[in-house]
Parts: C-alpha cells; sequence; structure tokens
C-alpha cells in the first residue's frame, strides 16, 4: 500500500478516528524521533563565540563605560 492509499484512507476517516489515529501514532513518530537525535553527535559548547574574535579587556570595558556615561545627564538624577 502507497503512502498516498494511506492518506486517501485516512481522509474518509470520522474526526474522532482522526484523532484516535494521531493518537496512536504520535508516541511512535515521537519515539524514533529521540532514538535519531539521541544518536547523533552533539556539538561542543566551547568555542561557540571563537569567530567573534577576543573578548574585550577590562580597561576597554572600563573605557566604553566612562565614554557613554560622559553625556548622561546627571543633573536628572
Amino acid at each position: 500500500m502507497s503512502l498516498q492509499e494511506i492518506i486517501k484512507l485516512a481522509k474518509q476517516l470520522s474526526t474522532v478516528d482522526k484523532v484516535r489515529l494521531i493518537q496512536q501514532i504520535a508516541p511512535d513518530i515521537e519515539r524514533e524521533l529521540t532514538d535519531k537525535l539521541s544518536t547523533l553527535p552533539r556539538q561542543s559548547l566551547w568555542g561557540l563565540c571563537a569567530d567573534l574574535g577576543n573578548a574585550p579587556s577590562t580597561e576597554e570595558i572600563d573605557a566604553a563605560r566612562i565614554e557613554e556615561w560622559a553625556s548622561f545627564p546627571r543633573e536628572d538624577i
């Protein structure tokens, strides 16, 4: 039986029977997907941001902070 024939038969079911069909098939699909995902090698998170270059130093962060706060209206605080 081809997939198209199965779809054609499933479309002939009542709404309640379609729901029952989905309830019976969904756990099998979920199990197959989780089995497949668990066998895939996971990528290490080390080096995830390596393409961004080096992190800013403490001095660079302090300089940027001073620069941004210099124009902050202090009299409004």
